[in-house]
């Protein structure tokens, strides 16, 4: 069975923003979010009008290889960075909280989330969901580049011969 560890990140977490965006009713940028930075070691906005939907498709992707639940001070962490002092040196900042706790408000919504104890934890419908779309990156890939064959399933490699 092909899971999240078996495809690359960038390829998931843009085929997963865009399931999000145009299926899950639920996950929806709130008014501001197109005018408000994602921390203070960020010097402009966003520049990727679907920024909030990559971001919770990396949050989703997170909690899928977590194996404890994860809470938005270490999702601040994660997505946090180096704040830039001019002639001073860097120094790590968190980013913001507030556009990470509205994610997993609405991820919890849509039933990809859930709470338990210190944070939160994906669901079977959402570890249902990124499998389902981690095969078709999979079979994409395979067909591009034969040779990975070796590491797929044995189902898939009779369903395509």
């Amino acid at each position: 069975m092909v899971t999240v560890r078996d495809v690359p990140a960038n390829l998931l977490v843009e085929k997963l923003a865009e399931y999000l965006k145009n299926n899950v009713p639920a996950v929806k940028p709130p008014s501001w979010a197109l005018f408000a930075k994602t921390g203070p070691h960020r010097e402009r906005i966003q520049d990727n009008p679907d920024w909030w939907y990559i971001r919770a498709a990396a949050m989703l992707r997170k909690l899928y290889l977590a194996e404890e639940p994860i809470g938005i001070e270490r999702f601040r962490v994660m997505f946090g960075g180096l704040k830039r002092r001019g002639s001073a040196p860097p120094h790590f900042k968190k980013c913001g909280g507030s556009s990470i706790r509205k994610i997993l408000q609405q991820l919890e919504r849509a039933g990809l989330v859930k709470k338990v104890g210190k944070g939160r934890v994906i669901s079977d419908e959402g570890r249902k969901l990124l499998d389902k779309i981690a095969f078709e990156i999979f079979k994409e890939l395979l067909k591009m580049r034969p040779e990975l064959a070796k590491y797929a399933p044995k189902s898939l490699i009779s369903a395509t011969s």
